[in-house]
């Protein structure tokens, strides 16, 4: 069986996929994650899904939803919860800043990736995005096929 230590992802980096083909991607921030428990040995494991994720404000504190962090394998009784809110951690400005975008004119905050930094600590990247229309993700279809595509002919 394989030690801990060569099970951990060197550079982790976890990705919300759909985020760039469901959204318009505006400003991007850098936020910190507060996280509890094992939380942290289960993402530098790399066991972590973004799929379906989003961000929210409850009063003046942004939480991210739908993150689910799988439980660490070698604890007893005492794990985390797999898919609870977790609070993310910005300064006053970015937050008022967020805020207004938000309810003013009706975009949405999405994760786009869990990454941990130099320092060793848990960051989340977060966008302001807007919604895409049908058309704009057939687009996107569009352009993808035709890249892959002349990438063959090379």
């Amino acid at each position: 069986m394989a030690k801990l230590k060569d099970r951990i992802v060197k550079n982790l980096n976890i990705r919300n996929k759909r985020a760039s083909f469901e959204y318009h991607l505006l400003d991007k921030y850098t936020a910190g994650i507060r996280l509890v428990g094992t939380e942290i040995k289960s993402l530098r494991l790399g066991k972590a899904s973004m799929t379906d994720s989003y961000c929210y404000f409850s009063e003046n504190e942004l939480f991210l939803k739908g993150v689910h962090i799988a439980e660490y394998e070698s604890t007893g009784y005492q794990s985390h919860v797999p898919t609870a809110d977790r609070k993310l951690l910005l300064t006053k400005r970015e937050l008022k800043k967020l805020k207004d975008k938000v309810t003013n004119t009706g975009l949405t905050i999405v994760p786009l990736r869990i990454f941990i930094n130099d320092k060793g600590l848990a960051k989340v990247q977060i966008a302001v995005a807007q919604g895409k229309k049908l058309y704009d993700k057939r687009e996107d279809i569009k352009k993808r096929d035709m890249e892959r595509d002349a990438g063959r002919r090379f």
